[in-house]
């Protein structure tokens, strides 16, 4: 059973910058194409960035050139670097593996107010 513990959340003022970490366990984690997804209150979760196990890399239109994600696999570990942030990037935050679709963790929290 694969394992998703993500960190790195709180609060920030609009403009500043917050990295994600997301821990994996109980898979091959390089071999896993990982995501990003997001819950703001009353929405659905949604797609934020995508990384595959050859480092192609995808991002909502929404994040692009403002996020970005990576990974490191001898830590088993997917980041997101987020910069410039807006208020309406205030969420949880979730990290994915694909090849385990009914799996999330337990997600962290990201505001940004001022």
């Amino acid at each position: 059973q694969v394992q998703l513990v993500e960190s790195g959340g709180g609060l920030v003022q609009p403009g500043g910058s917050l990295r994600l970490s997301c821990e994996v366990s109980g898979t091959i984690f390089s071999f896993d194409t990982m995501d990003w997804y997001r819950q703001a209150p009353g929405k659905q979760r949604e797609f934020v960035a995508q990384i595959t196990k050859d480092i192609r890399k995808n991002y909502a239109d929404s994040v692009k050139g403002r996020f970005t994600i990576s990974r490191d696999n001898a830590k088993n570990t997917v980041y997101l670097q987020m910069n410039s942030l807006k208020p309406e990037d205030t969420a949880v935050y979730y990290c994915h593996a694909i090849r385990w679709p009914t799996s999330w963790g337990q997600g962290t929290q990201v505001t940004v107010s001022s």
